[in-house]
């Protein structure tokens, strides 16, 4: 069991920041998928907190709040464990998610999505591209989940949302920070803007197969070699 010995995880510093806790909880579960804080490793609120410049309290208030949702496990005095997922758990979420989350898309596109709400969404495709440009995998991730599920809230179903929202939380993007600077990340993170181009545009088949494509991410190039890599 690795534990953490105070080397700095890229956390930004939340000094003088409302709504702190829910800010700490968003980075935390975005450096938990991304592979930032790393599966098996033991991290202290303490040491967290050092980082984020903020007292220890809120910290581990949102890493018990990650507890619950199954990203990290509780190490009795010493502090918080990332949980590992495997290569077989990886398929099983990739394939709940090519379940619903593309024919959803199809529904959106066909019931037509107004003006205003692609308006809204398109900031957020952006964010997405700026942070693969920076490499700022817990930005990347954070920003892109945000997109999803605003994309998603259009079908007016909130099972259907807590349930990708469930998903895409438990999932885990180990590949990232393995994959070279170049086209690879960038190209990807453009599928967010071709998609709401799609939808605009009221084609139900491209939007559909390009959601089909953009999962597909998930366990190819961002999860390839991801257990023997992150343990090595």
């Amino acid at each position: 069991m690795s534990v953490d010995d105070g080397a700095p995880v890229r956390l930004p510093s939340f000094r003088g920041r409302r709504n702190l806790r829910e800010e700490i909880t968003e980075t935390l579960r975005g450096a938990v998928i991304s592979g930032e804080m790393k599966p098996g490793v033991v991290y202290s609120a303490p040491s967290l907190a050092e980082q984020f410049g903020v007292s220890p309290t809120p910290v581990r208030e949102a890493l018990l709040e990650l507890a619950n949702q199954g990203l990290v496990e509780v190490v009795r005095n010493k502090g918080f464990r990332v949980t590992a997922l495997s290569p077989e758990e990886l398929d099983e979420i990739t394939e709940l998610r090519a379940l619903i989350e593309p024919p959803t898309i199809r529904r959106i596109t066909e019931n037509g999505v107004s003006a205003k709400a692609i308006k809204q969404l398109r900031p957020l495709a952006a964010g997405i591209e700026k942070a693969a440009e920076r490499r700022d995998f817990i930005a990347h991730v954070t920003i892109d989940l945000q997109f999803h599920l605003a994309l998603l809230e259009l079908a007016g179903n909130a099972r259907l949302l807590e349930t990708v929202r469930s998903l895409r939380t438990s999932s885990r993007i180990y590949g990232l920070r393995l994959l070279p600077a170049g086209e690879a990340l960038f190209n990807s993170s453009h599928e967010h803007a071709e998609l709401l181009d799609l939808i605009e545009a009221g084609d139900a088949d491209g939007a559909e197969a390009l959601m089909r494509r953009h999962i597909s991410h998930v366990r190819g190039i961002w999860s390839e070699g991801s257990l023997s890599d992150e343990s090595s």
